[in-house]
C-alpha cells in the first residue's frame, strides 16, 4: 500500500473520460506500445503512449472509451509527447487491463468525482 493521501491530494488529480479516435505503432519505444490520441471533448485531444499492445488490437482500441489523467506534465518518450496517462490494471500475467465506464457511452471530457 501507498503512502496515505488527504482528499485535497486527491482533488488535484484530474481524472476525465474520452474516446480513443487514433492509434498507430510506435516502433521507437523500449516496451512495446501504442501510440493513442483521445478526444476529451471540451479539453481537446490528448496524446499518449499505452502500453496495452498484449491485450488489445489497434481495431479494438479505435472508438473506445477509456479513463485517463489530463493534468500530468507532458512527458517525452522516445520521438513522442505523452500528455495524458491512460489508466489500467495489471491482470495475474502481468499484462495492462484497461479502465472503463460501465455506462455505454459518456460524453467526452466528463470528469471522474
Amino acid at each position: 500500500m501507498k503512502t496515505e493521501i488527504s482528499f485535497e491530494d486527491f482533488s488535484k488529480v484530474d481524472i476525465r473520460i474520452g474516446t480513443i479516435i487514433e492509434v498507430n505503432d510506435f516502433p521507437k519505444a523500449i516496451k512495446p506500445a501504442y501510440q493513442l490520441a483521445i478526444d476529451f471533448g471540451s479539453l481537446g485531444i490528448k496524446k499518449s503512449s499505452a502500453q496495452i499492445t498484449d491485450l488489445y488490437t489497434k481495431k479494438e482500441l479505435l472508438n473506445k472509451q477509456v479513463l485517463a489523467i489530463v493534468n500530468f506534465k507532458n512527458k517525452q518518450i522516445a520521438n513522442f509527447i505523452s500528455e495524458c496517462l491512460v489508466l489500467g490494471i495489471e491482470n495475474n500475467h502481468n499484462k495492462i487491463v484497461l479502465l472503463q465506464a460501465s455506462e455505454a457511452k459518456l460524453k467526452n471530457g466528463e470528469q471522474v468525482s
